[in-house]
């Protein structure tokens, strides 16, 4: 089973590939250049280094027979073109959210509802960020009620877990009978 967690730029994906992935994650992290200034837009993350362009690529083995492949998305807008093959064979994603800076996940969320792909809204619990109750960040980023959304620290396995657990419970609620 293929699932993809996105986002935008510095919310966790990376990270959460790699706190709940049994193996050693395949990232594709590069050191930030010159390059990105002016054109990625890094507020809120200035001191970040190093992102994703390409994925991440984790694993978690349920059975002999039944895997998870794990896909983190690059989240800066000028390589978004990867996602075409990313989605590829998806059965949902994981959106992750920094409530420092909520409209980055305005046009992820905008994609995946297009798309039609069945996704998650995990809010990752920077220890600097503001919290908000869900009913505000759910208007805020106008989900669904039927959406699940839960807070998370993507930083540890378990709670990388639950929300991939909160996934699979979801697509399988999708999957039943109405």
């Amino acid at each position: 089973m293929k699932v993809v967690i996105v986002g935008g730029f510095g919310v966790g994906k990376t990270t959460m590939v790699g706190s709940v992935s049994e193996i050693r994650p395949l990232t594709t992290e590069e050191t930030m250049t010159q390059a990105g200034v002016g054109v990625d837009d890094n507020s809120g993350v200035e001191s970040k280094t190093a992102t994703t362009v390409a994925m991440d690529f984790g694993r978690i083995s349920i059975s002999d027979q039944l895997v998870l492949y794990l896909f983190g998305t690059p989240g800066q807008e000028r390589f978004w073109f990867l996602w075409n093959g990313l989605f590829e064979g998806a059965l949902g994603a994981v959106v992750l959210v920094d409530t420092r800076r909520l409209e980055v996940s305005f046009d992820v969320i905008g994609r995946l509802e297009e798309r039609g792909v069945p996704f998650v809204v995990a809010v990752n619990t920077f220890p600097d960020a503001p919290s908000h109750p869900v009913e505000a960040l759910r208007t805020a980023l106008d989900l669904p009620d039927e959406v699940p959304m839960v807070d998370c620290d993507a930083r540890l396995r378990a709670s990388s877990r639950d929300v991939l657990l909160t996934l699979m419970r979801y697509l399988h609620s999708l999957a039943l009978p109405a």
